[in-house]
């Protein structure tokens, strides 16, 4: 795998490096050899260490970014995130019997793992009442949910309003 390694308010160390190498190199069975891996240390405050890995291959990209108080523990829950994800991806590629390239012979020969079944454990319904993104954003934030559906009063679409970092909001309408 080609690894392109950054650095954003931090000087990138051969032991950040190394570590990387590391960790996700033990993917490294999964991908041929042309992969890129795009990883991205940055620190925010001072007790903010994130690293982000972004694997695309074709047809999907596979990405997580982890955030602890110490960077190699950020690697360390990345490159779980990464491998349960690849995981789940070889089952899909399966299941839908699609091709595997940009992946390693071993990542399609390998058998599947089980996949934990989806368990929905309840169900929720009410009423939605026409309104403006603003006024659903107030509803969630009174709600305490980090989401609010809702029918938009303007498009008579349903919407999703969702919290973002830096108490910001998001808003996701359907696209058809």
């Amino acid at each position: 795998m080609r690894y392109i390694i950054t650095g954003k308010n931090i000087d990138v160390t051969e032991g950040l490096k190394n570590a990387i190498y590391e960790k996700i190199g033990k993917l490294e069975k999964y991908f041929k050899p042309e992969t890129e891996v795009r990883v991205t240390f940055s620190v925010q405050k001072k007790d903010k260490h994130k690293v982000e890995v972004t694997i695309p291959i074709k047809g999907t990209v596979i990405r997580a970014e982890e955030e602890s108080t110490d960077m190699y523990v950020s690697i360390d829950l990345v490159e779980e995130i990464i491998e349960r994800q690849i995981k789940k991806f070889k089952n899909k590629i399966i299941d839908s019997k699609q091709t595997t390239y940009g992946l390693s012979e071993a990542f399609s020969t390998e058998a599947p793992e089980e996949e934990e079944e989806i368990v929905i454990t309840r169900t929720k319904k009410f009423p939605m009442k026409p309104m403006d993104p603003e006024e659903a954003c107030i509803e969630m934030e009174l709600t305490g949910h980090n989401f609010f559906v809702f029918r938009n009063s303007e498009t008579e679409e349903v919407n999703v309003v969702y919290k973002r970092k830096g108490n910001t909001y998001g808003l996701i309408e359907p696209e058809y």
